[in-house]
Formats: C-alpha cells, sequence, structure tokens
C-alpha cells in the first residue's frame, strides 16, 4: 500500500500542512520554500487559570422540579427549560503555541511535498539555481524535540534566517547559543460562540506560561544568535531543534506564574539531545508503532495525494487511498495521544486559533470517545492511555459536580471538559440544554475501559484503574434513577444527544424521561461492572444492585412502522436526518444488537438508519460513525458509498477531514475505526472475518487487526474470497471464528501463529 502523502506545491493553508507530533508537541509544516511556516502547539497550553469553582446554589432543587415536571405534569418544555439552571462555566479553549519561521533565499523549481508515514517525516525536496535542496522535518518522542534539517548538493549554499512568532504576547530570550521565546496563555476567554468586546484576556502572571527554545547545530558557515532571531550563512547542512514546554502543574491546581521556568526546561531537552543517535531514534520508535498493523488495498498509486482525491470526486475508484487514509488516522493517533500526554482534544493536537471551534475541547457525547475507537483495534494499545488519564481526572472533578448538581455518589461527566477536567452542564444557563444537558457522557467513556481491557486482557489495568471509574459511575447512576408509575426506573433528565423533538404544541424540547441512548448506556455499564468484577473475582453489593436495577430499566421498543424510538414517546424529530445516531448506539460502538442474535432490533436498526440517511448530507465524523453502522448491519455497499462522498466532499488535500472552515479530527480517527469494522468484528462470540467486504476492495490483505480476547489476525483475499488467514492469540483458549464460506472452532496456543486458511 501506498504509506506517503505527497503534493508538487506548498500547503495553502494551515488546513492543508502536513501534521506532525509526539503526543505533546505538535507541529503542522507548510512546505514553503522563501518563508516556511512551521505552526507550533503544546497539548497543555489552554486559556484559564486553573480549576474553577462550580456555585450553582440548589442543584438538587432543581434536580427535583425536573423529575415532578417529566413525571407528575409531563411537562417535557418546562423540564427542558428548567435544567439550564443545572448550567456551570464555559469550558475554556485550547490553545496555539507559535509559530517557527524559516525565511531562505530563491525561486524552487522540481518541487516536492511528502509526509512518510511510516517513518514519521514530512520532506521538501526541490532545487534553486541548479542546487538541490532537501528538508526533514519530524517530533520525537524518544528525545521530545522538533527537528528541522536542511542539506544542499554544493556546499556553502544554505543561507537562512529562523525566528519564532506567537499570536500570544511573547518576549525574547538569548542564552549560550538558545533562541527562545516565553509567554502567557489567555488568562481568561470567551468561547468563539459567545460574543464580547473583550473575547480574549490576559493578565500579568496569570495563565498557563510557555516557553520555546530553538538551538541550531551547523556543518559549515557561520551561526548568529540575536534578539532578532537566528541567522546561518554559508552551511552544507543544518539541524533546528525546538523544544517547549509549560507552567501547566495539573488540572486541579493553578499554572506556574514564572514562564522562564519553562523555557529552561525546554532548554534542559535540547541540552540532553544526542545529535548522532536523533534520527534513528525517532525512527524506530514510530516504526515499532506503525507497523503493527496494515491494510492493502488494491494496488500503490504514484499520484500526488491530492489529485487522487479530486480523482475520487469525480467518480474514480481508488481503494488504496481508502488503505492510506486507514492508516493516516492511525498515523494521527500516535501523533497526538502518547504515554504521558494529554487525550487527543476535537483537532488531535493541532490548532492555529485563540478562538477554536467549539473551543477545540473534549466533547464526550461522541466525538472525544471517536477519536479512541482505532486504539486497541489496530495496535496502539499505549495511545489508549492518555484517554484512561482523561478519565481519572474527570471522575475525581465529577465526584464534587455529582454531590453539587444531584446530590449523588460516584461521579459524573457531561457533554465537555476541557485541561481543568470541567464536568458540569456548561453555558452559565445560557446554552441549549439539547447538548449540555447530557449526563451519560462518563458512562459511555467508561465503556472504553472496558472494551481496553477485551483487546489487552491487562487484569492489573482492570483491577487498579479501570473498576474504580466503572464502579463510580455506576454509583452515580444507581442514585439517579426513579420509580415511574409503571415500576420501572428511569433515568431523569435524559436527552438523546444534540437532537431535539417536536411537542404538540409545535414547540421543540429536549429533555425526557431515559431516551433509547441512555437505556443502551446504561444497560452496557451495569453489565460492564458484573463482568469486571467476575473477571477481578470480586464480588460487591453495587453490582448486585446494578444487575437487579438493569432488569428494571426501560425496554428498548420499536415503533409500529419498524423503527427503534429514540424518546420514551414516539416524539416528530426536529431534524429527521440529523447528524447523531444515539439511540443506535446499541449497533455500534454498543453490542447488543447484532443481525444473528437479535434479528428484530437489527431490523428496525436498519430501518432508523435508512430514514436517518435518506435525505441526509453527512458531515465528517457522521460519515465515520454510518460506515461502522451499516459494516454492523452487513451491508457493505452501504458503507463503501458513505467512505466514497467523504473522500469526495469531506477532507483537505492533505486527507484530514474539512467541512468549509471546520477542522473535527474525530472524523480521521473515527474512519479509521469504522473501516476495519468491515473486515473483522469481535464484539459477540464469534469473530467474524470479512463481514462486509465491499465490492470495490476485490483484492487485499491486512495485518495485525486485533479482535477481543488478545487475538491478532493477518488476512488476504482476491477477487472477493478468502485466500489465507492466521491468528496469535495472547492467551491460549478455544475461539469460535466465522470465515466467510463457515464458521470454526479453534483452540489456540497462546503467542504461537495459527494458519486457519491457507490456499495455494
Amino acid at each position: 500500500m501506498s504509506h506517503e502523502l505527497w503534493f508538487r506545491m506548498p500547503a495553502p493553508d494551515w488546513f492543508e500542512a502536513l501534521p506532525l507530533g509526539n503526543g505533546h508537541l505538535g507541529a503542522k509544516v507548510f512546505g514553503r520554500v522563501g518563508v516556511e511556516r512551521i505552526a507550533l502547539n503544546l497539548d497543555d497550553v489552554w486559556s484559564g487559570d486553573g480549576p474553577r469553582e462550580l456555585t450553582v446554589p440548589d442543584g438538587p432543587e432543581v434536580l427535583a422540579d425536573v423529575r415532578r415536571l417529566l413525571l407528575e405534569d409531563g411537562d417535557r418544555l418546562a423540564a427542558t427549560e428548567r435544567t439550564r439552571a443545572l448550567q456551570g462555566p464555559l469550558v475554556e479553549s485550547y490553545q496555539p503555541l507559535a509559530d517557527l519561521l524559516i525565511k531562505a533565499p530563491g525561486e524552487p523549481q522540481e518541487y516536492r511535498r511528502s509526509l512518510d508515514l511510516r517513518a514519521g517525516i514530512a520532506a521538501v525536496d526541490y532545487t534553486v539555481d541548479g542546487v538541490r535542496f532537501c528538508r526533514e522535518t519530524y517530533v520525537s518522542t524518544p528525545d521530545q524535540v522538533m527537528v528541522w534539517t536542511i542539506t544542499a548538493d554544493r556546499p556553502g549554499a544554505i543561507d537562512l534566517d529562523l525566528s519564532l512568532e506567537s499570536s500570544h504576547p511573547v518576549r525574547v530570550e538569548v542564552a549560550d547559543g538558545t533562541y527562545g521565546v516565553v509567554g502567557h496563555a489567555p488568562s481568561d476567554l470567551t468561547i468563539e460562540y459567545r460574543q464580547s468586546p473583550d473575547p480574549i484576556r490576559y493578565r500579568d502572571g496569570h495563565g498557563i506560561g510557555f516557553g520555546a527554545a530553538l538551538r541550531v547545530a551547523n556543518l559549515g558557515g557561520i551561526v548568529d544568535v540575536a534578539d532578532a532571531g537566528v541567522s546561518v550563512r554559508g552551511a552544507d547542512s543544518v539541524t533546528v531543534l525546538l523544544s517547549a514546554a509549560s507552567t501547566f502543574a495539573g488540572w486541579s491546581v493553578p499554572p506556574g506564574r514564572d514562564p522562564l521556568v519553562a523555557l529552561r526546561e525546554a532548554i534542559g531537552v535540547l541540552d540532553a539531545v544526542a545529535l548522532d543517535k536523533l534520527r534513528e531514534r525517532h525512527v524506530e520508535d514510530h516504526i515499532e508503532l506503525y507497523d503493527r498493523a496494515e491494510l492493502v488495498l488494491g494496488e500503490p498509486s504514484d499520484v500526488p495525494t491530492d489529485e487522487r482525491i479530486k480523482a475520487v470526486a469525480a467518480g474514480g475508484n481508488d481503494p488504496d487511498l481508502v488503505a492510506l487514509m486507514f492508516g493516516f488516522g492511525r498515523y494521527l493517533l500516535m501523533a497526538s495521544s502518547r504515554p504521558g500526554t494529554q487525550a487527543a482534544n476535537l483537532q488531535g493536537i493541532w490548532n492555529q486559533d485563540r478562538r477554536p471551534m467549539w473551543a477545540s475541547d473534549w466533547t464526550n457525547n461522541i466525538n472525544t470517545q471517536m477519536n479512541y475507537w482505532p486504539a486497541d483495534l489496530t495496535g496502539l494499545g499505549e495511545c489508549f492511555d492518555p484517554l484512561t488519564d482523561l478519565l481519572e481526572g474527570l471522575a475525581s472533578s465529577g465526584a464534587e459536580t455529582a454531590r453539587i448538581l444531584y446530590d449523588a455518589p460516584g461521579w459524573v461527566s457531561h457533554h465537555n471538559a476541557d485541561i481543568w477536567r470541567a464536568t458540569w452542564p456548561v453555558g452559565e444557563g445560557g446554552d441549549d440544554p439539547v447538548w449540555s444537558m447530557c449526563a451519560t457522557c462518563g458512562v459511555w467513556l467508561t465503556a472504553h475501559l472496558m472494551e481496553h481491557y477485551r483487546f489487552q486482557l491487562d487484569s492489573g489495568f482492570l483491577r487498579d484503574r479501570a473498576y474504580p471509574l466503572i464502579a463510580g459511575a455506576a454509583e452515580f447512576v444507581l442514585s439517579m434513577l426513579v420509580e415511574d408509575d409503571d415500576g420501572r426506573l428511569q433515568f431523569i433528565p435524559s436527552t438523546a444527544p444534540e437532537h431535539h423533538f417536536i411537542l404538540p404544541s409545535g414547540e421543540k424540547a429536549s429533555v425526557d424521561l431515559t431516551s433509547t441512548y441512555d437505556i443502551w448506556l446504561i444497560r452496557e455499564l451495569f453489565a460492564n461492572l458484573c463482568e469486571a468484577e467476575e473477571v477481578l473475582g470480586i464480588s460487591s453489593d453495587l453490582a448486585v444492585r446494578a444487575a437487579a436495577a438493569r432488569d428494571r430499566l426501560p425496554s428498548v421498543r420499536i415503533t409500529p412502522d419498524g423503527r427503534l424510538f429514540e424518546w420514551p414517546t414516539d416524539w416528530k424529530p426536529s431534524e429527521p436526518d440529523h447528524r447523531h445516531q444515539s439511540h443506535l448506539y446499541g449497533l455500534y460502538p454498543g453490542a447488543e444488537i447484532d443481525p444473528t442474535r437479535t434479528p428484530e432490533l437489527a431490523a428496525a436498526a436498519r430501518t432508523s438508519l435508512e430514514l436517518r440517511t435518506a435525505d441526509a448530507t453527512n458531515g465528517g465524523w457522521t460519515a465515520a460513525w454510518l460506515v461502522a453502522l451499516w459494516a454492523r448491519l452487513f451491508e457493505p455497499e452501504k458503507a463503501a458509498e458513505v467512505i466514497r462522498d467523504y473522500l469526495s466532499r469531506l477532507v483537505s488535500d492533505n486527507l484530514l477531514h474539512r467541512d468549509g472552515d471546520i477542522f473535527q479530527i474525530d472524523a480521521n480517527f473515527g474512519m479509521t475505526g469504522c473501516i476495519a469494522e468491515l473486515l473483522i468484528q469481535s464484539h459477540t462470540d464469534t469473530i467474524r472475518l470479512l463481514p462486509a467486504l465491499p465490492a470495490d476492495w476485490p483484492d487485499g490483505s491486512f495485518r495485525g487487526l486485533r479482535a477481543r480476547g488478545g487475538l491478532s489476525f493477518d488476512v488476504s483475499w482476491r477477487d472477493g474470497r478468502l485466500t489465507a488467514a492466521s491468528v496469535v492469540a495472547a492467551q491460549g483458549g478455544t475461539y469460535r471464528i466465522a470465515l466467510p464460506d463457515g464458521e470454526v472452532t479453534v483452540e489456540l496456543p497462546a503467542g504461537q501463529q495459527v494458519d486457519l486458511v491457507r490456499t495455494a
């Protein structure tokens, strides 16, 4: 397959610049020659000045009012409006860091810009006045630096001027051959969708401070470091090292006040770098992760990536471009989520705006979750670690939110979170409860913890990290369940995320008794709690109560015309083609709906999905979700149609999701995870190989895709027929595996490859 994006021109804007990162330090490389711009980010540079206090004075009374309005009065509109009183402060926003500017003379010819996904290196090759120049940029995880190099095939041909600029107020610091800048992020900021006469506010000594340090190593020529920047004249080759640090000291404490501390930390990182091993260490680390899985579809192409995308938009079929997109999603997760970093946010770790769309936060009613759909499935288990860290912070913060708002034990997290671990409904009374009032976002997030265990079979992780979070979420949910007149347990308040229903009066509301979405989530949470205790060999009263409550939840119902209910009443939806498919959670990412085990529910899910998409123009992350939903229904051609449309309309020339001026990286991550669902499924007690192979992909193979239970598969097919399949199990055991021509039951030893199919 192709492992390279390449182009004949520099990036015209930030969207199409090539992304690099190590989870902590991110860079977007434009590939310009005269004035190169490399846009930089640090994962822990956000607006804000420390954790905020939730000051809702009467949360339990508000909750009681909402329950009364729903259970006794049946007044959904009043209940919806009453929940506004539970809203706390808006979230803070992820911030840009700085831009590295590199000026070089000459007009380039024979230009080529590329990103090698396997090596994690962006390259620019060009000729000026007969001299061939080669540039490389990468962000090293082992050495925690960004590296930019340039070589020339004529000695003494390299002249450069380098400097750092920032959209934040910064000052230059120069010492001992190192050029640096220090500054602060805003101490307070108005989120982009709110109006303010002074939306970006700085206070001296407040906000997260940062420092970026730059150092140049040269072969030949002269280097001068001054307040204006770094100049290089007459060099044979140049290596630029850049490191950055912040004063962020953890979500629960105010940040450090002196950005010089951050700069000294960044300089210390530069001091520790061994230049002779730098590139080798980076490539070795990167390839070890990237090569764990691979998807091959059709024949590789030597056509520039942007031209391939245009050809698909014109009706062409390019299976290798789908495989490249699959690999790109894995690459992006490696670049934006590594052990010890913040979790990937709405834009991964790349952002150029001080007031980015939706704060570039963690949006937890699907978007954060979608970021991690490909992690375990495609062999990137380490990249999952930051999500666990995020959840532990949310649980700690969310315990106080649960107490203040609901007088409840356990922990809760609503729709939005930021680096300060906001867990309340945001908006201060001014945001729509249709998205703000979503009290089961933390419940959904805990499902990822149990899934991580199922892929990795790490009982220590389950015991020490996952189980306490699952139990805390279950404790909260159990305390929130109230009995209705029919003896069922209702979770109130409940919504179908971001989707209004229309009342008989014609007015729109969103808060109701338990939505189908919440039924799926709560059923799954309670089942996960019981499964975790069984694995760990423990038994608690909490699990006993959860199992009993699970049986008393409202059932998932089917309408007379064959759809799944979305709300307890079959309200008219405000948007029949709504982007969220929340009532289909039980099909994907949940596992309760399956065509072979629950055909009636699967048929209702199919009808719901057909109606939802009949007149829809999909957005990026919605398209990813649809691919998995169709895959779970064994509808490969409908999934392939979504993928073609996505590639035709919803990506930049560099394959990053772009919908107009909106960038959300969850679409890229989601596509990678959902494409895999067409090739391997393991959410039932039978592992399915090639369960929904599109006709557009007649020849191909995959290597290293994972199944729950600790299994790794390599599979090949030709003319749509399986030609080879092998598996390695982390633990020995008996497994049922569905091949395209029948099911087999196999006894697998631990750690040994077993051929399931091998044809000549």
